[in-house]
């Protein structure tokens, strides 16, 4: 009985369809604890998703790395709006990929960068499935904290 609830409740979510952008709210509920409802983080501990963030999703390299740092982690020393940090945010290992694409869609809005895409998610998933969090740390772009 408990295998056909959750056969069902796979199929409810797989016919609801791709994540929207009020998933991508709802979804960003789990990064507040540390980056706080309004993404400015907590000084010295948690980085703020505001400027830098955008400014990456505006880029090739920086979108490969942000959603790495979602589905892989990554372990700092990584530098945000000049700040240097050096703790460690953990894989988010429970969301697919539309939902990560929906979470850093919620990130950036208000920016020009394009959306994320589940198919784009999938490709960066793929190609950095070998990356500890601290190689993902490696791969920030320049652009950050500038």
């Amino acid at each position: 009985m408990r295998r056909l609830a959750t056969l069902l409740a796979l199929a409810a979510l797989a016919a609801a369809g791709p994540a929207t952008a009020q998933d991508g709210a709802t979804i960003y509920k789990r990064c507040a604890a540390c980056h706080l409802a309004d993404g400015s983080g907590v000084p010295g501990a948690f980085p703020p998703l505001k400027a830098d963030v955008r400014a990456l999703a505006a880029t090739a390299a920086g979108r490969r790395y942000l959603a790495l740092v979602v589905i892989r982690g990554v372990s700092g020393p990584i530098t945000v709006a000049g700040k240097v940090y050096r703790g460690t945010m953990p894989a988010q290992a429970g969301l697919n990929d539309a939902q990560i694409a929906s979470v850093l869609n919620h990130v950036v809005r208000g920016s020009s960068a394009k959306a994320f895409t589940a198919k784009e998610i999938a490709g960066y998933r793929a190609g950095g499935a070998s990356l500890a969090p601290s190689a993902v740390a490696r791969l920030q772009p320049g652009t950050a904290g500038k």
